[in-house]
């Protein structure tokens, strides 16, 4: 129990520090929640949250999070007032936005990459949300501050986000048996929203093994849709759960995709489910936006109070949507001169299949491949990544160091070296970052290609985005 006075000057330090770190760079998205909790503590952390009178939604998951964030705040916007933040890693993110934010009604990525940073089981019990959206788990970042992180670790953390919850509802990917796992362990104590596709219009010819979260064993699937999403069962009895939003139709065009979503839903506000049917045309934005449209989707129907407005307000926003809610950094196929150059990061195997998806509806002819490698104590990251390099098949591949290590990054072009004769390897440094950037817009402006993907390890924003700069 944390004391009225302690409290409030916890607060005033955080309003204090707002007003100061707003002279210097970056805003204070992260000092003004570490001023409070420092003099606060922990605790003043969950009786800041009371401020929130409706609750917190957190967003998690490995890829498609600041995307869901983006597009569930434009589906809230006018429904409701509501506190935000996006890319949070830290937990003084969240008491930054509640700090200095009004609304009743909080929406807050949450990344998590392991246990000891991301603390997930005491941001579930500070924050008690009332809502946990998941995206989708796949292998990233198995080295986080110098230390290999294994992924059942990483798993385990996305898992505590929501295992503490007595209220609320789990919104999660039932074509993902890692995240579906989440709900079906939690559907004894919360409300559960699935969400996934209905048509067997979208096939990957993925066929490596994947382990079931339940059991161990490898599961059986009777269709992929993307990498380790599809349907899918188990001799243990764990199996794909039935959507409440899915995609029931799907029309891909050259200018256009068109969607038609059906959901039921228990809304949290109106502790009632609710019907809709929608239809879309989006801009075709790759089969990993239709999660991201779908996961957004269901998060607007379950946390709305305006229930009546489903429909109008999701045709509204998707059908007069366009690419700028990619959010930065993020993978993006520029044209320059007669090239395509798909530019973005891929820091994961499931990211950089997603950008090589996007990519080939693009690729009429040769195709080079500018990799960024994974570092130290990542092998798994490149298995995955060369993975997707040898389904793309590319005529010319350069391979620069993604990361800090110039040995590791040469030890994986030894490795591409073996099928590719035509691989080269350029020794990067990763520091000054401007001269790297430098160089891999010149080796696209200067390739002989007009097919070019550049994807990999790297600065999950600044690079990337300084590189689709340097096109513009």
């Amino acid at each position: 129990m944390v004391s009225g006075l302690k409290f409030n000057i916890a607060k005033l330090s955080g309003k204090v520090v707002t007003q100061i770190s707003k002279i210097g760079p970056g805003g204070g998205k992260n000092i003004p929640g570490y001023a409070f909790d420092r003099v606060g503590g922990h605790e003043s952390i969950s009786e800041l949250a009371k401020d929130l009178k409706i609750g917190s939604v957190l967003i998690t998951g490995t890829n498609g999070k600041t995307t869901t964030t983006t597009l569930f705040i434009r589906l809230m916007t006018g429904d409701i007032e509501f506190r935000k933040s996006f890319e949070n890693n830290t937990i003084h993110s969240i008491v930054t936005a509640i700090l200095n934010q009004k609304g009743d009604l909080g929406i807050f990525e949450y990344g998590i990459r392991n246990l000891k940073y991301g603390i997930p089981d005491t941001v579930q019990r500070l924050i008690n949300p009332i809502g946990v959206v998941y995206t989708t788990i796949s292998k990233e970042h198995t080295a986080v501050a110098g230390v290999k992180n294994p992924f059942e670790d990483y798993y385990k953390a996305k898992v505590l986000l929501s295992q503490g919850m007595t209220r609320g509802v789990i919104i999660t990917n039932c074509d993902d048996p890692r995240t579906a796992l989440i709900g079906v362990n939690k559907q004894k104590d919360v409300k559960i929203n699935y969400y996934g596709l209905a048509i067997d219009d979208i096939v990957d010819d993925d066929a490596s093994p994947v382990e079931c979260p339940n059991c161990g064993e490898t599961l059986d699937y009777s269709m992929r849709f993307l990498s380790h999403r599809g349907r899918y069962s188990c001799k243990c009895g764990f199996k794909r759960p039935e959507p409440n939003v899915k995609l029931t139709n799907v029309e891909f065009n050259n200018d256009n995709w068109k969607l038609t979503i059906v959901g039921d839903v228990y809304n949290y506000l109106a502790s009632k489910n609710v019907q809709f049917e929608v239809n879309l045309t989006v801009p075709p934005f790759g089969i990993h936006n239709i999660y991201n449209t779908l996961s957004s989707i269901t998060a607007y129907a379950t946390f709305t109070p305006k229930t009546e407005n489903i429909k109008s307000k999701v045709e509204s926003v998707f059908n007069n949507l366009d690419m700028s809610f990619i959010p930065p950094g993020r993978f993006e196929v520029v044209q320059y001169n007669d090239k395509f150059i798909g530019i973005g990061q891929g820091d994961n195997g499931d990211a950089t299949k997603i950008n090589a998806r996007f990519m080939n509806q693009y690729v009429d002819g040769p195709l080079e491949f500018i990799y960024t490698t994974p570092d130290v104590d990542e092998e798994e990251i490149f298995e995955d990544h060369y993975d997707v390099i040898k389904s793309m098949n590319p005529d010319h591949i350069i391979v620069v160091p993604g990361r800090k290590s110039i040995e590791k990054a040469k030890e994986y072009y030894e490795i591409i070296k073996k099928d590719f004769d035509s691989a080269d390897f350029y020794p990067l440094p990763y520091d000054p970052m401007d001269k790297r950037i430098e160089k891999l817009t010149e080796f696209a402006k200067q390739s002989n290609y007009n097919y070019i993907i550049m994807t990999g390890c790297g600065e999950e924003q600044s690079m990337w985005e300084e590189i689709k700069r340097n096109f513009d």
